[in-house]
């Protein structure tokens, strides 16, 4: 029998919490239903484990510590993971698991999809497009809903993934991960409905946007650094050719080069963009090293399968 966990991150949901366990818990009456608590200042605690979930607690603040303990703590064959607020439809659990076992994906992202305006505000609903435009452009187009809080993962993503992100950039970090050692992924459209009366959103649209940018940001010097780096050299060598070109054309018409702080910063321009690239050479092929060391943890798991 396929050992199923749903892993579900929690900060002051109290008011939702209880219906999260209870739906998924009908939608999967054979998995274990993890709830963690993340320093929770009401009964959030309390209301899980009276609605019949496992809760175990996480004390550094954050979703991505949250997320670390969880896949370091739980052992299972297909992991769920939810957010604990009540927007995501338990329903679609079955088939989106379905879908990974038959497939032999990694991770499903259930892509939201919602009519109310008051559940996917269009600040988040700009930023997510955003990011994930960025992403795709950067590491490749698959996911249309990058952060979404409902996922399905494979034994082998969860227990290959070396997590670093401490907020809410882990959807990011998680995306890329995939993205990185090219694992098989899909998208499932799945509701996104109101958060219920007295719940409120604990992610800030530009403190966690700007987090999660310069997540990207870190993600690409450290898995892209050539392309990373090779931008850096670019952007030197055409400030450098721009500052050059009128004392070029100074010096071809009377043979003096009138401003000596200009030609010398262009000269240093030039210098940097050299080191640039060099470090983008060397850093690319430990990038490289890094890259098919997580790409044979990884193949130490089976795929994921019915059989």
């Amino acid at each position: 029998m396929i050992r199923i966990a749903v892993l579900i991150p929690c900060f002051n949901e109290a008011i939702a919490i209880a219906k999260v366990v209870r739906d998924f818990a009908d939608a999967l009456p054979t998995a274990c239903i993890y709830v963690y608590d993340n320093n929770s200042t009401d009964n959030t605690v309390q209301v899980a484990q009276a609605a019949g979930a496992v809760v175990r607690k996480q004390d550094l603040q954050g979703k991505g510590h949250v997320v670390r303990r969880m896949f370091a703590d739980v052992d299972a064959d297909v992991y769920v993971m939810v957010d604990g607020d009540a927007t995501y439809s338990a329903s679609d659990a079955p088939s989106m698991i379905q879908k990974l076992l038959d497939e032999h994906l990694d991770m499903i992202v259930g892509a939201r999809n919602s009519d109310e305006l008051d559940a996917y505000r269009h600040g988040h609903r700009f930023g997510n497009w955003l990011l994930t435009d960025l992403t795709g452009r950067i590491f490749g187009r698959t996911f249309s809903d990058m952060l979404s809080g409902y996922r399905v993962f494979s034994r082998r993503f969860v227990k290959s993934y070396p997590a670093h992100s401490g907020g809410f950039e882990v959807e990011t970090e998680l995306a890329v991960h995939a993205l990185e050692l090219r694992m098989p992924v899909a998208e499932y459209t799945t509701r996104y409905s109101s958060r219920m009366d007295g719940s409120h959103s604990k992610l800030s649209t530009w403190r966690d946007g700007w987090r999660i940018l310069m997540t990207i940001l870190k993600l690409t010097k450290n898995g892209k650094p050539l392309l990373f780096f090779g931008v850096g050299a670019a952007i030197c060598s055409v400030v450098a050719v721009l500052l050059a070109i009128p004392l070029l054309d100074t010096y071809m018409h009377t043979g003096l080069v009138p401003r000596f702080p200009t030609a010398i910063l262009c000269s240093a321009l030039m210098v940097l963009a050299g080191i640039f690239v060099a470090c983008g050479l060397i850093l690319d092929t430990v990038t490289l090293g890094r890259r098919e060391q997580k790409h044979l943890a990884y193949l130490t798991y089976q795929p994921p399968s019915v059989n």
